[in-house]
């Protein structure tokens, strides 16, 4: 967005005051991008159990939590990466074709967050989990760790550009660009990652998972007085 903003001056003040001296400006909006391979990746994995018993149901779930955590330290996954993000036990009321409650079954769900630092090992650990009981894998989010250099070099191409495009702007109007009045800038990152695997994902192991690239995205916008 380029813009160039001449401001009115203001009548002659009684006393013999002048008006403000006439300021004119030019802004624009630059814009940085920077390219990143993700380095770490972000799994929500749940594990859903049911019976007409409340304890069958959590014994179960229990014993399947605790296989699918033990595959994944045996991977490599630290104890500090596996974290607890649901857990809920609740009713269901059963009923026959005629619509005559036969009695209630209870569904257990235990839904964990999973921190992947090493990617390589992605694929193994998705079918580990399955295998190990895992029946809903909710989503991978993939992400970079450290992005701070990332944005500064993107808010460096931002502010770069901004000023060619102002340079070039003034240039065209015949006007010199003089002191900055106002900067700005906004950090934006994406897209996400994101993969899906709910209910029978049994075969997750046998489709290639790829993290991809992420995208660091800086917008400078600055205004300058103009002469």
């Amino acid at each position: 967005m380029i813009g160039l903003v001449a401001c009115q001056a203001s009548p002659v003040l009684a006393g013999g005051g002048g008006a403000p001296p006439q300021v004119r400006t030019l802004s624009v909006n630059g814009n940085g991008k920077v390219y990143l391979t993700p380095d770490v990746a972000y799994i929500n994995i749940g594990v859903q159990s049911q019976s007409e018993s409340v304890s069958d149901a959590l014994n179960e779930n229990s014993r399947k939590a605790q296989a699918i955590a033990n595959a994944l330290k045996e991977l490599g996954v630290e104890e500090k990466d596996i974290q607890t993000s649901a857990f809920n036990i609740f009713p269901q009321q059963q009923y026959d074709p005629e619509g005559k409650m036969t009695g209630i079954l209870y569904v257990v769900d235990n839904t964990v967050n999973v921190t992947v630092r090493d990617l390589t090992v992605l694929g193994k650990l998705l079918d580990a989990a399955v295998r190990a009981g895992a029946n809903n894998i909710y989503g991978i989010t993939f992400d970079v760790v450290d992005k701070s250099k990332a944005i500064t070099e993107a808010r460096q191409l931002a502010a770069e550009d901004a000023r060619r495009q102002a340079e070039e702007l003034a240039g065209a109007a015949g006007v010199k660009l003089a002191r900055v009045q106002n900067i700005s800038s906004y950090v934006s990152s994406g897209p996400a990652s994101l993969y899906d695997a709910k209910g029978g994902a049994a075969a997750v192991g046998q489709v290639p998972i790829s993290a991809g690239q992420m995208v660091i995205s800086v917008d400078v916008n600055i205004t300058y007085e103009i002469e």
